[in-house]
């Protein structure tokens, strides 16, 4: 069977469904490897090409996930730090930065310290935040209500396409004070979803974020958080749980965070006073 979308493949599998046996053709999410290549311009050595990072991700929106990553990571500050994006090669994305972009090499190092199975500690991890240039967001003013908040999980559900096709994605979504979804992302990976959301945003000049919450449709883990606090996001809303770290750089950093949301109800963690009654 052809098929033109590379976020997918077709699957010869065996349907049980009760006493019903049958063989059909199944769409699964696809999942490839994809490396990030960097070059920049060090101080010290001059020109500068590296590996940075390899992700597993859904193909697609290559060019968003890269930006959205190299932001959150806090390698660019705003999309005109990158000079040259090149896509031509499968599975591999060659980044130029600005000759005047200036980061700390040594990062490089130690951009995956946040995952949940590295040992850092909790203190260590927020701390780093503060290290790195994240500051409290003093100002923030984003409400929603929760009749709004309650609708989003049937919104974003219906704006899934690829999950409804597959079931093999997660989902991440963009929202302002009214519960209106105003951009969606999708991928295997929630933190590539993540990237690729803020990826088009900044593509749209709309950072920092003042005026929008992010919901996402699993768990809210402290990766996500780190993101949503490099977006300046004052609000992030989660289907499922969050986790422990994800609590404290909520109450931390000041962002809104709900948890376990759905069409019954939510968990706030952090910013109760941002989450109205009624409309």
């Amino acid at each position: 069977m052809t098929n033109p979308d590379p976020r997918y493949s077709f699957s010869s599998i065996t349907r049980l469904r009760n006493s019903d046996r049958r063989a059909v053709q199944d769409r699964v999410a696809a999942e490839e490897p994809l490396e990030i290549r960097l070059a920049y311009i060090d101080p010290l050595k001059g020109p500068v090409h590296r590996s940075l990072a390899i992700t597993m991700r859904t193909p697609g929106d290559d060019a968003a996930l890269v930006a959205g990553f190299l932001f959150s990571e806090s390698i660019i500050r705003r999309k005109s730090d990158i000079a040259h994006l090149d896509l031509s090669r499968s599975n591999v994305v060659r980044v130029q930065l600005h000759d005047d972009v200036r980061f700390d090499p040594q990062r490089l190092e130690r951009h995956f310290y946040t995952t949940s199975s590295c040992g850092v500690c909790g203190k260590a991890s927020l701390e780093s935040l503060s290290t790195a240039g994240f500051d409290v967001i003093h100002d923030n003013s984003f409400r929603c209500s929760t009749d709004a908040l309650k609708n989003l999980p049937t919104l974003l559900n219906e704006k899934q396409s690829l999950f409804n096709m597959t079931g093999g994605n997660h989902g991440v979504a963009l929202f302002d004070a009214a519960g209106n979804i105003t951009h969606v992302a999708e991928d295997v990976g929630r933190h590539n979803a993540m990237d690729k959301l803020v990826g088009h945003i900044m593509e749209a000049d709309a950072l920092p974020l003042q005026n929008h919450g992010i919901l996402v449709s699993g768990r809210a883990s402290f990766e996500l958080m780190q993101k949503a606090l490099a977006a300046r996001c004052p609000m992030l809303a989660a289907i499922g749980a969050p986790s422990s770290l994800a609590v404290e750089l909520a109450q931390e950093f000041n962002i809104t965070l709900v948890g376990f949301l759905s069409e019954r109800g939510m968990n706030i963690y952090q910013g109760a006073e941002n989450i109205l009654e009624q409309d």
